[in-house]
């Protein structure tokens, strides 16, 4: 299981550096369009490829902010309980979790197929919409990868 673990981590990290690398490409894509729009060259589209970076940002930064727990937790009510009535409320909603994002990954890859199917694009820059759906979906089914990792630091007693 060490192993799981280990690979999930490293996946996790390496989709944060996509999420990174997007991140920085809206911030200078942005700056250029200001600076050029000053001119009356404005960069055309830079409202749809931001939009579609940002999916890339958020989508590839869910697994990593969840590995090292870093979204919100509001657990004042669970701390109230003893240590095995915590841990049994974490793997409930793990389980919860995972079966919730394999529906989301399995719907973003139906829908990014009939968006390759349909030819989906965006108005200006007729980008298609699918790959972002596509990493969308993956993105979904390697959070089903790091809860499971939850789950097995849960029954191994790791679980902070």
């Amino acid at each position: 299981m060490t192993a799981l673990l280990g690979i999930v981590e490293r996946l996790s990290k390496w989709m944060n550096a996509v999420a990174g690398v997007a991140l920085a490409f809206i911030m200078f894509l942005t700056v250029a369009d200001v600076v050029l729009r000053y001119f009356g060259h404005p960069i055309v589209g830079t409202f749809e490829i931001v939009g579609l970076g940002g999916a890339v940002v958020i989508g590839f930064g869910i697994p990593i902010t969840s590995w090292h727990r870093g979204h919100i937790f509001v657990d004042f009510f669970i701390q109230r309980f003893s240590k095995p009535v915590e841990g049994i409320f974490n793997f409930v909603t793990r389980i919860i979790g995972m079966g919730l994002f394999f529906l989301i990954g399995w719907n973003m890859f139906v829908m990014a197929f009939e968006y390759y199917s349909s030819g989906e694009v965006t108005l200006t820059r007729s980008l298609p919409f699918y790959p972002v759906a596509y990493g969308l979906g993956v993105c979904c089914f390697i959070q089903v990868l790091v809860l499971l990792c939850d789950l097995v630091k849960i029954v191994g007693g790791k679980y902070e």
